[in-house]
């Protein structure tokens, strides 16, 4: 019985514990149900905004592909529409050149018609004087026969010498034109004939007035050592003089090259000191060389000091008295240039004294007018106007300065100074034997120029002025006109190339005058 018992509470609690469990169970289920309905909420909402996620990227995507297309076609458009608008202004221009070709060739077509018009007129007019001319000829040859009772011969005789007065005078103004032509045209030709000349003179000019030569006691041996062990002397000697040395070229002489007189005047003074002394080597050379040209710095400024002095002017600048000392070795058609400037310095007082002027001012700048000569290898430009550059930074006056610049007509003058310096410059230069001309051939070639012009009808007097550079032609004013005044000049001028020999040119100047007197009393 207890044991029923205990087996009927066994089974109790067992059935108690499997509705327990069944309940537990069916409880699980349902939870299970209820998370997997959440869970696929989560899923389907998570999918939801993914999708909606992707939509919007895909727009955004969709509308950035859309915008850049758009830019693109608006770029592409912007670029047709700029190379049509170039076209278009490229149609425009040669249109508008091609209007104005037009309108010229329309311009010239009229022009060419008006002139075609214009010469017809004057064919005309011409056709209708010559015309007129010869019925007046006729006229007059009839008037002249009747009023004058001349035969028909001596009718003839008048007639043909005005006829033959028309054709020289209306020839004479044929030859001018035609002369005057060849003027211009002849001065290509007369470039390239100087030129030519230029080159075959060249070459012995520059020899005379570029070397100086210096005789050698010892010929092969002192030039041994004027050139040193591998040359070393002679390049020592160039280097320090800024001269060219030629040893082989002529035999018992050194010949030293340069443009620069002074430089050139150094070398030669320091070569004959070494050859003299013996002692030749590089250290010797520089030494030489600098005491040398010490002296000629101090010989230099001596000489301007001297050309100062003989001028009677008061002290100058130190840089024009050392620029004006080195004319002394400038030569121009074998004249010093410094006792040149002197005497015209001496002339300009003159003059300037007659006329009235400041006579110091006047000999400055006779002295000063060829100061350019000395400098003008370093600086471009004419002597005149770069020694008047050179003046006036020493504080020359505007006066003197502008007749140093003018003498040549570089500048025009403003005043007197550069005129009287024109003419006390030709003075000097064309005095007898200034350049290396005697005094006989001088004279002989006056006394010609004088007895050709004289040698012509109608000529009173002739005069060679400029030291035979020109030739003036007085004639009488009854017997020569204006268009045979012309004639003469050429024809004198033509019989002077084929008699005389004479360096340069000569102008003929023929002077026709006619002088009314009266006395009143």
């Amino acid at each position: 019985m207890s044991s029923l018992v205990d087996l009927v509470e066994k089974g109790g609690i067992a059935a108690t514990g499997a509705l327990i469990s069944y309940a537990w169970i069916q409880w699980r289920i349902r939870k299970n149900s209820r998370q997997s309905d959440s869970s696929a909420q989560a899923i389907l909402e998570q999918a939801r905004q993914q999708s909606e996620a992707i939509l919007r990227e895909a727009r955004l995507t969709a509308s950035e592909e859309a915008l850049k297309l758009h830019e693109q076609t608006e770029a592409a458009m912007a670029k047709r529409r700029g190379e049509r608008l170039e076209l278009e202004a490229r149609l425009a221009e040669r249109e508008t050149l091609i209007n104005t070709q037009l309108q010229r060739v329309l311009e010239s077509e009229n022009n060419l018609a008006e002139d075609k018009k214009s010469l017809r007129k004057r064919l005309a007019v011409l056709e209708e004087q010559e015309k007129s001319l010869a019925e007046l000829l006729t006229e007059a040859k009839h008037a002249l026969q009747k009023l004058a009772g001349l035969s028909q011969a001596q009718a003839r005789e008048t007639l043909l010498k005005k006829v033959e007065q028309d054709a020289l005078q209306e020839a004479n103004n044929v030859t001018r034109q035609i002369v005057e032509t060849a003027k211009a045209n002849a001065e290509e030709k007369a470039r390239s004939i100087i030129s030519i000349a230029i080159q075959r003179y060249a070459g012995n000019h520059t020899f005379e007035t570029t070397t100086a030569t210096i005789a050698l006691p010892n010929g092969e041996d002192i030039k041994g050592r004027i050139i040193g062990r591998e040359g070393r002397n002679i390049r020592a000697f160039e280097a320090a003089t800024g001269v060219t040395v030629l040893i082989d070229d002529t035999p018992g002489a050194v010949l030293l090259s340069g443009f620069d007189p002074v430089r050139r005047e150094i070398a030669r003074e320091a070569m004959l000191q070494l050859v003299t002394d013996g002692r030749i080597h590089p250290g010797r050379i520089e030494e030489v060389v600098a005491a040398v040209s010490q002296e000629m710095d101090q010989t230099i400024v001596r000489l301007g000091e001297e050309a100062v002095s003989k001028a009677g002017l008061p002290p100058m600048p130190a840089e024009i008295v050392k620029t004006l000392g080195r004319l002394h070795f400038r030569h121009s058609f074998s004249q010093n240039i410094l006792d040149h400037s002197v005497e015209v310095a001496q002339l300009m007082g003159l003059m300037a004294a007659e006329l009235g002027l400041d006579v110091m001012a006047a000999k400055r700048a006779g002295l000063l007018h060829d100061i350019g000569k000395a400098i003008n290898h370093e600086v471009e430009g004419p002597h005149a106007v770069v020694g008047a550059d050179l003046i006036k930074r020493c504080g020359e006056s505007d006066e003197v300065v502008n007749g140093v610049a003018s003498h040549h007509n570089d500048v025009p003058p403003i005043g007197p100074l550069g005129i009287l310096v024109s003419a006390a410059d030709a003075i000097s230069a064309s005095r007898p034997g200034a350049r290396s001309e005697s005094m006989t051939t001088y004279l002989k070639r006056v006394e010609d120029l004088e007895r050709i012009a004289g040698a012509f009808p109608g000529v009173e007097r002739a005069f060679a002025v400029q030291a035979g550079r020109e030739l003036r032609v007085f004639v009488q004013p009854d017997q020569i006109d204006d268009d045979a005044a012309y004639n003469l000049a050429r024809n004198v001028a033509s019989k002077i190339e084929n008699e005389l020999q004479y360096p340069g040119q000569i102008r003929i100047t023929v002077i026709r005058e006619t002088r009314c007197v009266e006395v009143a009393k």
